[in-house]
This record gives structure tokens, C-alpha cells and sequence, in this order.
């Protein structure tokens, strides 16, 4: 074959190909992209730019520094009353909790909830549950910023 034989064959291979993904549609290609990238996809469990009570937060300055913990509370227990200076994203693992936010109202929250928790806001918790509550909270702080500060 010669040489403009086998581009013009090139060219039609292309086309075909080109066709064949459009007329897949959106859902294939997101798939193909997907698997080009490795990764599964996910299931967002939260993506906010605003508390549970509706206020902007914004990261501490300094050296990024990112705890994790599971916080456990007995039926019945409270928390005393506090403020995080560090985002807290909280996912409750199990039970159910009741949150004092003062003039910001209450906000029950139970087993599958995922919430931005209030930011430098004073509030309580208490387990209105009759199991126990164990919460995922994952502090976005700095070196040297509390996550919590107790009253």
C-alpha cells in the first residue's frame, strides 16, 4: 500500500472509532475515564463550605496537622460546653446526639449523619440516644491550634 493509502486508512479507523464512543454515550466514557484513572468511585459523604448552623469555616494557619478519633458517649452523656478553632468534620458511627448550638437552635444528629461541626461557636452534646454514641471526628487543624477548647 502506499503512503496516502494507509492515512486515509488511519483516517477512516479513527472516524469508526470516534462514532463507536459517541454513540455509547456519557456513561461509557465516564467509565473509560475512570478506569484510565485507577481509582474506584466514590461515595461523597459530605462536601460543604458551611457548618451544621450555616457558618463559613476557614483552616488555622501554620503547619497543616490532621487528627482522627473516635469519640464515644455513654446514653445520657454530655459534653461540657466548647468551641473547636479547628474544623471538625464529625460522622456518627452509631446512635444518636443532640446538639446545643445556644441561640443557633438544636440539631439532632444520629447513626449515618455527616456534618460540618459549628466553628469557633460555643455548643453541647448530649447522647438523647439509648445506645451508645461513637463518632468518626477528623480535626483539620495546625501545630499548636487546639481542636477543642473546653469551658
Amino acid at each position: 500500500m502506499t503512503q496516502q493509502r494507509l492515512t486515509g486508512a488511519r483516517r477512516l479507523l479513527a472516524g469508526l472509532a470516534l462514532g463507536a464512543v459517541m454513540a455509547t454515550g456519557p456513561a461509557l466514557a465516564q467509565a473509560q475515564a475512570q478506569a484510565q484513572d485507577g481509582y474506584p468511585p466514590l461515595d461523597v459523604l459530605l462536601q460543604s463550605g458551611t457548618t451544621i448552623i450555616g457558618q463559613p469555616f476557614a483552616y488555622p494557619e501554620g503547619t497543616a496537622q490532621v487528627t482522627v478519633a473516635i469519640v464515644t458517649m455513654q446514653p445520657g452523656e454530655r459534653t461540657a460546653w466548647h468551641i473547636h478553632d479547628a474544623p471538625l468534620i464529625a460522622h456518627i458511627l452509631q446512635g444518636e446526639l443532640t446538639l446545643d448550638y445556644g441561640p443557633d437552635g438544636t440539631r439532632v444528629v444520629s447513626t449515618g449523619d455527616t456534618f460540618v461541626e459549628a466553628f469557633q461557636s460555643r455548643h453541647q452534646g448530649v447522647n438523647s440516644g439509648t445506645e451508645i454514641v461513637r463518632i468518626l471526628a477528623v480535626f483539620a487543624g495546625a501545630e499548636g491550634t487546639a481542636n477543642t477548647i473546653l469551658e
